[in-house]
């Protein structure tokens, strides 16, 4: 058993509902034992897709890394026969160190962010001429969209995007005070 997860939840700190859904995932047992892991049966047969996380730790760090762990990969990759698949996940204005870039300043987190997800896309051998669609979370889509969709539509001109991705706006709380826009993207490409 990750002895991570083992001490994160401690059994003496579950609420009542907590130790009964993780009983039913099989996490722990009746007796409250951490249980090991087994793969499905099912992928003795049909094993899951490969995946590959994606990193461009010149401009992000690995969420993993942060001083408190957050657990998702920035992206993954997936090579469906001769397509790539590159699933970006929610990326805001975060530096090579961690933290928040920019605090207070969105039009810079916006740029940011872009930067981010570019690097993410260029560690693949993909652009933005690949992506097909964005999810743009603003922490206040009121005050904020018009300065996001000016910088957006400035960049994608500067890129010559044609046709531009599918996208949608949503305000979100985001996961740190301190960040105003994150963008999550999904880019698809013919393999050579």
């Amino acid at each position: 058993m990750n002895e991570t997860l083992q001490m994160s939840h401690d059994i003496l700190k579950m609420t009542a509902n907590e130790r009964e859904e993780m009983i039913k995932l099989g996490i722990i047992s009746q007796d409250e034992e951490y249980q090991e892991y087994l793969l499905p049966v099912i992928h003795e047969t049909r094993p899951p897709i490969e995946k590959k996380a994606v990193q461009a730790p010149c401009v992000i760090n690995e969420a993993f890394n942060y001083q408190r762990p957050s657990s998702f990969s920035r992206a993954i990759r997936l090579d469906l026969g001769s397509y790539t698949v590159l699933l970006i996940s929610g990326t805001a204005s975060v530096n090579e160190d961690g933290k928040a870039a920019h605090i207070g300043d969105f039009r810079a987190q916006c740029w940011r962010t872009f930067r981010n997800i570019s690097e993410l896309l260029q560690a693949e051998d993909m652009s933005w001429h690949d992506v097909v669609r964005t999810s743009c979370y603003l922490r206040d889509i009121e005050r904020d969209y018009k300065d996001f969709n000016e910088i957006r539509t400035q960049f994608y001109n500067w890129l010559k995007l044609d046709p531009l991705p599918a996208s949608t706006g949503i305000q979100a709380r985001l996961c740190w005070e301190t960040l105003l826009v994150e963008i999550e993207a999904i880019a698809i490409c013919k393999n050579k």
